[in-house]
Parts: structure tokens; C-alpha cells; sequence
């Protein structure tokens, strides 16, 4: 069971977050304009916290349950997750505070964070997967982590095609084709799915000894995380027609 709920969580937080993350790669493409990017930045503004909070939560369950496991991806990547720390506030305040000045360089430099932070989220788990999966360490890593980043960027524009209209929506279809913007995101995915199962299957997956305590608790709170996430899908399931409050 402990097992299982580290996968979920996981693999919920690559899923989503990785919308967010590949959106955030393709801001200077989808929008040429400062406006245009605050469009493309609504489309991500009513999920992207939420997201995160199934990293809170992998960050957690790894803590309590599998703290060997921990120690071990801690230990032998310590440069990539500081890295990936200091992608994520420079993503985040990039978004908070690109709107809270009406300034255009001001804009254009928060944009450039958020840009900057994302793609450093994007390789940063791509570094740790090449680790994961192949064992690759260095900054070697980084040549295998582009894979990973454009599959990062890949499922963003799926994403995007999904939330935005007209010329934005036509730039983030540009991947879709012939086969249809849900089914090209639900194609994303599933690719992230399968690299998060083979990653997981390359894990010394032994528990601690606090499962017993832990398990029920956090199987207790899984359904209101999901209903919320259910939630805020459906509330905001139509396509972007303005700009948000980021």
C-alpha cells in the first residue's frame, strides 16, 4: 500500500504540474505580446498551485514512509534538487509578481523568470529521472534530461491547445495534428505515466516502520484531495477568455 500511494502521488504531480511546467517552456512561443502571455499565464493560473500540493505531498509521503529511500536520492542528488527548489520559487514569484506592476520591463523580467524557472523545473527532473533510470550522474545528466523536458514542453502545449482560444490556441495545436487536442494530451499523459512507473520500478521501494501509523491517515485524506482537484477542473474546464489575476 505505501508503495501504491507514493505512485499516486507521483505520478499525479507529473501529470499536472507538468501541464503548468511545459506551459511556463513555451510562454516566449505562445505569446508574442505582453498581453498575449498574461493570456497564456490564465490558462494555467486556476491549477498551478493546486498541482503543486501533490509535490507537497510525494515530498511527504517519501519523508514518512520510505525515509530510506530519501536519504538515498537526497544524498546522490543533492545539486539537482536545490536546483529544482530554486527553479520552483523563481517560477513561482515570477508568476505572483509579473502583474503586480504595470511596468513592461518590469513584465518582461518576471515573464523571463517564469520561462527561466520552468525550464529549470524541466530539467531538473529530467536530471533526476536520467539518474533513476539510467544511472547517469553529471553533467552528462543534463544531455539526458532534455528528453524528459520535451516531453515537459510537449504535454504544456497540449495543455494550452485545451484552454486557450484563436491564434494561442492555434500556436499550442501546432503538436496536435489530426489527432485532437485531448486526445494529444491524454497521449502526454500516458508518456509521463510510463516514465514515472519505470522510474519507480528502478527504486529500492523498502518501507520504513511507520506505515501502520501513516497509511490510514493519508488514506483518509487521498478522496478530498481528489474531489478538489475535481473541482477546480470542472470549475474552470472552459477555454481562457481574458486575463487572470496573475
Amino acid at each position: 500500500m505505501e508503495i501504491f500511494i507514493l505512485g499516486f502521488f507521483a505520478i499525479g504531480y507529473l501529470v499536472l504540474a507538468g501541464a503548468d511546467i511545459g506551459v511556463g517552456m513555451a510562454l516566449p512561443y505562445l505569446g508574442r505580446s505582453a498581453g498575449e502571455r498574461r493570456e497564456v499565464i490564465a490558462a494555467i493560473a486556476p491549477f498551478f498551485l493546486g498541482n503543486e500540493v501533490w509535490l507537497v505531498a510525494t515530498a511527504g509521503v517519501l519523508a514518512g514512509l520510505f525515509p530510506r529511500l530519501e536519504g538515498e536520492l537526497l544524498h546522490g542528488n543533492h545539486t539537482v534538487v536545490v536546483t529544482l527548489l530554486l527553479a520552483w520559487v523563481v517560477r513561482d514569484m515570477g508568476l505572483w509578481l509579473r502583474g503586480r506592476v504595470p511596468g513592461a520591463r518590469w513584465q518582461a523580467f518576471w515573464d523571463g523568470a517564469i520561462v527561466a524557472g520552468s525550464w529549470g523545473l524541466a530539467l531538473s527532473w529530467g536530471a533526476l529521472l536520467a539518474h533513476v533510470l539510467l544511472g547517469i550522474e553529471g553533467p552528462v545528466a543534463l544531455l539526458a534530461a532534455l528528453v524528459p523536458a520535451a516531453l515537459f514542453a510537449t504535454h504544456g502545449l497540449t495543455f494550452a491547445a485545451l484552454r486557450l482560444r484563436g491564434a494561442l490556441r492555434a500556436r499550442a495545436a501546432v503538436l496536435a495534428g489530426g489527432a485532437g487536442e485531448g486526445r494529444t494530451y491524454a497521449l502526454t499523459s500516458a508518456a509521463l505515466v510510463v516514465v514515472a512507473v519505470l522510474a519507480g520500478l528502478r527504486l529500492p521501494l523498502e518501507p520504513g516502520t511507520s506505515g501502520p501509523l501513516l497509511v490510514p491517515v493519508v488514506l483518509t485524506l487521498i478522496p478530498f484531495l481528489v474531489a478538489a482537484q475535481a473541482w477546480v477542473w470542472w470549475t474552470f474546464r472552459h477555454r481562457v477568455s481574458g486575463p487572470s489575476y496573475l
